[in-house]
C-alpha cells in the first residue's frame, strides 16, 4: 500500500476539527493501515463519528444550484460504490440516496441542509457512525490548495493551526486533593513532530500523581497515532494493539512504541471517564483500557463508531466521511462498532469525575505502603469530596447561633453565610461540609473549621490535631 503523505496523518478530532486530503488524493483513514508496524506519523486519521458530535457548522450560503447538487451527489455515490467497507450494504445505501434525489428531498437545499439530509439518509441506510457529510468550506478550501499556494493556505497548515489552538486536544491538567492527577483529552489530534512533545509534557505531569484520571467525555475521536502514543505509556513496548482490515489489502498492525520520552506509567491506578459522546479514536483508547485491563472506565456507554474512515473533499464545500476498513483488537479479535464501550462503573456523565476521584481516594487509602501523612491527606480529600457529592445546608438560626468571638478570631454572619475573620487576614467565607459543624474555608484547601458550639477548632491538613479557641 502506498504510504500517505506525512501531512495526511494530521487528521481532525471528531469534535474539534476536520481532516482530509488534497483534491488529488484521498485522506488517510482514522486508523490508516500500512504494511508492517505503524509509527505515529503513519497511523493517522479521524473524523466526526456522528454529525451530532460535529462542530457548529458555518453560516450557510444560498441553496446549491442544480448543477452543484448533481455533481455533489455523483461524487458521494461514486465514493460509496468504490470504497465503502461493507460491499453488501452499498446497494442499500445508494438506493436511499437515489430515492432522496428522485423525491426532490435534496433540491433547493443550502449546504448545511444538504449535509444534514444526506447524513440522515446515509446513517439510516447503513447504521454506520462514520458515514456522513459535513458542510465545511474552510476544510474544503484547504484541500484545494495547490503547489503554488502559500504555505499558510495548505491543508497541512490548516490542520496544524487547529491542533495548536486546542493544544493538540490536551486542554486541561489538574492536581486534585490527595495528589490525584487528571488530564482532559478533548480530541485525539496528531501533528507530526509536534503533538508528541505535548503528550510528553502531559505524561511527565501525570507521572508524579498517586492515581491518574484521563477524561475523555465528549471526545469524538481523531487520530489513531495519538491513541497509539498515549496508550504506549501504559503497556510494554511492542505490544500488539490492532490489526486493520481494509478490503483486499493485506492486514496491517499497530503496536505500542519502543520508546516514550516521559517513561512508562504502569502500576498506578488509572481511571478513564467516558460518555455517549465519546466515539471513534476516543473509543479506541477506552477499548484498550478495557481489553488490556489497564484501569477502570467510569461514566456511560460510548457511541459505538469503530470503522476506519477516509475524509474526501466533495465540491463545492463538503467533506465526506466513508468507512473503508475496520480494526480488530488484539485481545478479543473484535471491536466496538455498533455496541460502544461500556463502563465498569456506570454513573451520569456529569458525576463521573467526582465518582472517579472518590474511587481513587478510597483505593489509595487501602494500598499497602502508604505513609501516615499520605493517609491523612487521602482522608482529608475524601471528606471534602463527600461534602461536594452530598452538600449540606444549615438553617439561618443554626448559623446565627455559631456566630461570635473565639479568642482573637471572629465568626460573623452576613448575607446568609458565616465568615471567618482572623487578625491580619482578609475575611473568608465558611461553607458547611457536615451537619455537625465542619466548614470548608473558601479561600483555602488546606484549612477547615469546626464549630461545635462552645469552641472553634482550626484543622490544618498538615497537622495531626486541631488548634482550639474557646468561645468568649
Amino acid at each position: 500500500m502506498k504510504m500517505p503523505r506525512p501531512w495526511l496523518a494530521v487528521l481532525a478530532s471528531l469534535l474539534l476539527l476536520g481532516g482530509g486530503a488534497s483534491a488529488q488524493s484521498k485522506a488517510a483513514p482514522r486508523m490508516a493501515p500500512t504494511q508492517g508496524r505503524l509509527t505515529p506519523a503513519e497511523s493517522g486519521g479521524g473524523a466526526h463519528p456522528h454529525p451530532a458530535m460535529a462542530p457548529p457548522q458555518p453560516p450557510s450560503r444560498g441553496p446549491l444550484t442544480p448543477a452543484e447538487l448533481a455533481t455533489a451527489l455523483d461524487s458521494i455515490e461514486s465514493a460509496i460504490q468504490r470504497s465503502y467497507v461493507f460491499p453488501e450494504k452499498r446497494a442499500v445505501i445508494l438506493e436511499r440516496l437515489a430515492r432522496g434525489r428522485k423525491s426532490g428531498r435534496y433540491a433547493g437545499n443550502t449546504p448545511g441542509q444538504l449535509a444534514e439530509h444526506i447524513t440522515e439518509d446515509l446513517k439510516s441506510a447503513s447504521g454506520d457512525g462514520h458515514l456522513y457529510l459535513i458542510h465545511d468550506p474552510a476544510w474544503f478550501a484547504a484541500q484545494q490548495a495547490g503547489p503554488k499556494s502559500s504555505a499558510g493556505d495548505s491543508a497541512e497548515a490548516f490542520h496544524r493551526k487547529q491542533a495548536q489552538r486546542q493544544h493538540h486536544g490536551l486542554t486541561e491538567l489538574k492536581v486534585h486533593p490527595g495528589n490525584v492527577r487528571s488530564m482532559k483529552v478533548t480530541g485525539f489530534m496528531w501533528v507530526r513532530d509536534e503533538t508528541g512533545g505535548a503528550y510528553d509534557d502531559a505524561m511527565r505531569f501525570l507521572r508524579d500523581g498517586d492515581a491518574l484520571i484521563i477524561d475523555l467525555r465528549g471526545n469524538g475521536g481523531g487520530s489513531h497515532a495519538a491513541v497509539q502514543y498515549l496508550v504506549s505509556h501504559f503497556l510494554a513496548p511492542d505490544t500488539l494493539l490492532m490489526t486493520f482490515q481494509s478490503g483486499t489489502q493485506p492486514p496491517a498492525q499497530s503496536r505500542t512504541l519502543e520508546h516514550v520520552p516521559a517513561g512508562r506509567l504502569t502500576g498506578k491506578p488509572l481511571y478513564v471517564l467516558i460518555d455517549g459522546r465519546v466515539g471513534s479514536a476516543g473509543e479506541d483508547f477506552a477499548y484498550d483500557v478495557q481489553q488490556f485491563k489497564l484501569g477502570t472506565l467510569v461514566g456511560t456507554r460510548t457511541a459505538g463508531a469503530a470503522n476506519n474512515n477516509a475524509l474526501l473533499p466533495v465540491a463545492p464545500c463538503f467533506q465526506l466521511s466513508v468507512s473503508e476498513g475496520r480494526p480488530v483488537h488484539a485481545v478479543n479479535q473484535s471491536n466496538w462498532e455498533g455496541t460502544g464501550v461500556g463502563p465498569d462503573r456506570e454513573v451520569p456523565s456529569a458525576e463521573a469525575l467526582d465518582v472517579a476521584l472518590s474511587m481513587a481516594l478510597e483505593g489509595l487509602s487501602q494500598r499497602s505502603g502508604a505513609t501516615a501523612p499520605e493517609l491523612a491527606e487521602y482522608a482529608w480529600a475524601r471528606v471534602g469530596l463527600e461534602a461536594k457529592l452530598l452538600p449540606v445546608s444549615l438553617s439561618p438560626a443554626r448559623l446565627k447561633s455559631l456566630a461570635g468571638r473565639y479568642g482573637d478570631i471572629e465568626v460573623s454572619l452576613r448575607d446568609g453565610s458565616l465568615w471567618l475573620v482572623r487578625p491580619g487576614r482578609p475575611p473568608s467565607r465558611l461553607v458547611p461540609m457536615t451537619e455537625d459543624g465542619l466548614f470548608a474555608v473558601e479561600s483555602s484547601d488546606s484549612l477547615r473549621v469546626r464549630l461545635p458550639g462552645k469552641a472553634l477548632e482550626l484543622f490544618w491538613v498538615t497537622e495531626p490535631a486541631p488548634r482550639v479557641f474557646a468561645r468568649g
